[in-house]
C-alpha cells in the first residue's frame, strides 16, 4: 500500500516537481556542511574535538557544522535565536503584539524583522565560536584573532553563508513540498543515523543494538500519539434558523521543540561562557568556580543537579512559550464575532479563561513528556554507567515525527485537490 501511495505521488506532476526540488536543495545544504572555512586547520580541530568530548554534544547543538568548521558553522541557530527573540518581544513590545491583527501582512513583517535580526546575531556568534575554539587549542589558534583582516574575513564568510542557508530554507518552502527550515533540521537529524548504526555494528553489541531499535519504535509510537492528540472544544452557531455544531481543536503539542532549545541554551551557557573567558590570569577563586561548573554542569557527564534543573527549565518554558503564542483573548473574541459560543460558557472573558484552563492542562501533559524526553539520555547514562548512543535521540525523533506527519498532511491535501480538479 505504501508503494502505491508513493507511485501515486510521483504521478502527480506538481507534487513530483516539489519533491525533486526539495531533495536537490537538501543536497545543496549537505555539500555546504562539508566545506571548511579558509585558514582553519581541520586536523587540529579534530584533536580539539577528541580532547574535549563535551564539544561533540555542543557540535550537535550547532547542527554538526562545528566538527569540520564548515562555512555554515553556525547553521540556522542565529535564525532560530532571532525567531525566538521576536516571539518573546511580542510580550514586551505592544507594537509587535498589535501586528497580529494585520493577518498576512503581520507574518511578512515578522519574517522581515527575523531576517534583519539574524544578521547581527550570526556575526556576533561567529566571533564567540572562534574565540571558544581558540581557547581550547593547545598548539596555536585555529584562526588568528589578533589579525583584524583574518578574523573579520572569517566572520564575514560564516555570516554570509548562514544568511544563504536561511534563504535556501525559504526557497525550499516556496518551491518544495513543505517548510524548508523544518526539512533542513530533519535532514540534519537523519544524516547522523547511518553513522550511529555503523558504530553499533562495529562494536558488536547486537543485544544492545536490538534493544535500542525496539526502544526507538516505542518512543516513535508515543510521540505520534502526543503529536496527533488534541482536545476538541465544542462550538454552537445560533445565527441561522437551526443550531450548527462544530469544534475548536487545541493540540497537546503546542510548543514543539522550542522549550528544549530554550532550556539547553540556558543550562549550558554558564559552562560555555566560562570556557571562553578562562585563562592563566584567573585567580584561585575563579578556578574553583570553573571546576564547580565542570563538575555540576558538564554536558558529557551531567550531575543530578544538572538533570533536575534541565527538567524544570523544559517544563517551565513549555508553559511560558504557549502563554506568549496562544492568545486566548484573541481566540475568544474571534469565536464571539463569528457567532459561535461554547456550551455552558459565557462569551468574552469566561471563554478566554476556559480556553486558558484547557490549554494549561494539555500543556502539562506535553511539558512533562518533553522534559522526560530531554533528560532520558542523561538518566540512562547514569544507570548504565556509560554513554549510550541512541539510533536517534528522543528529541530528534520529535522533530522527525512532527515534520513527516505535517508533510503527509500536506501531500494528502494536494492529492485531494488534484482529484477534485478532475471533476471541475
Amino acid at each position: 500500500m505504501a508503494f502505491n501511495s508513493i507511485k501515486s505521488i510521483f504521478k502527480n506532476e506538481s507534487i513530483r516537481k516539489k519533491v525533486i526540488a526539495t531533495l536537490l536543495l537538501v543536497l545543496v545544504y549537505k555539500v555546504l556542511s562539508v566545506i571548511p572555512v579558509y585558514w582553519v586547520d581541520t586536523s587540529q580541530l579534530a584533536k580539539i574535538m577528541e580532547a574535549n568530548k563535551w564539544l561533540s554534544f555542543f557540535s550537535a547543538l550547532m547542527w554538526w557544522g562545528l566538527s569540520n568548521f564548515s562555512i555554515i558553522l553556525m547553521w540556522l541557530s542565529p535564525y532560530i535565536n532571532a525567531l525566538i527573540i521576536i516571539q518573546l518581544l511580542w510580550v514586551i513590545v505592544p507594537k509587535i503584539w498589535d501586528l497580529q491583527k494585520e493577518g498576512e501582512q503581520w507574518q511578512k513583517k515578522i519574517t522581515k524583522y527575523t531576517r534583519w535580526l539574524t544578521l547581527p546575531l550570526a556575526f556576533v556568534q561567529s566571533y564567540w565560536m572562534i574565540v571558544l575554539l581558540n581557547t581550547l587549542s593547545t598548539t596555536g589558534n585555529l584562526v588568528d584573532i589578533s589579525d583584524a583582516k583574518v578574523i573579520l574575513t572569517a566572520m564575514t564568510i560564516i555570516t554570509a553563508w548562514t544568511m544563504f542557508l536561511m534563504w535556501l530554507g525559504e526557497v525550499m518552502t516556496e518551491k518544495g513540498i513543505w517548510n524548508g527550515i523544518s526539512i533542513i533540521i530533519t535532514a540534519w537529524v537523519l544524516s547522523a543515523v547511518p553513522w550511529v548504526i555503523i558504530g553499533h555494528v562495529n562494536g558488536g553489541n547486537f543485544p544492545l543494538f536490538a534493544g535500542l531499535i525496539f526502544a526507538t519504535l516505542i518512543i516513535i509510537y508515543i510521540i505520534i500519539k502526543f503529536t496527533e492528540g488534541n482536545r476538541r472544544i465544542p462550538l454552537i452557531y445560533t445565527r441561522t434558523w437551526r443550531e450548527e455544531k462544530s469544534y475548536f481543536p487545541i493540540r497537546v503539542n503546542q510548543a514543539w521543540m522550542i522549550p528544549i532549545i530554550f532550556a539547553i541554551s540556558l543550562v549550558t551557557f554558564p559552562a560555555i561562557l566560562w570556557q571562553i573567558l578562562t585563562g592563566d590570569w584567573m585567580s584561585d577563586s575563579s578556578q574553583s568556580i570553573w571546576k564547580f561548573l565542570l563538575e555540576y554542569f558538564s554536558m558529557t557527564n551531567p550531575s543530578w543537579a544538572f538533570i533536575g534543573i534541565y527538567f524544570l527549565l523544559v517544563l517551565g518554558f513549555s508553559f511560558f512559550y504557549v502563554w506568549i503564542t496562544f492568545n486566548t483573548d484573541n481566540v475568544a473574541e474571534s469565536i464571539q464575532k463569528r457567532g459561535w459560543y461554547i456550551p455552558g460558557i459565557r462569551p468574552g472573558s469566561d471563554t478566554s479563561d476556559y480556553l486558558t484552563k484547557v490549554s494549561d492542562h494539555l500543556n502539562l501533559f506535553w511539558g512533562w513528556f518533553l522534559a522526560l524526553i530531554a533528560i532520558l539520555p542523561y538518566v540512562m547514562s547514569k544507570f548504565m554507567w556509560q554513554s549510550v548512543d541512541f539510533i536517534v535521540s528522543a528529541a530528534g525523533l520529535i522533530i522527525i515525527v512532527s515534520v513527516i506527519l505535517d508533510i503527509v498532511r500536506k501531500v494528502n491535501a494536494e492529492m485531494q485537490m488534484h482529484d477534485y480538479s478532475k471533476f471541475g
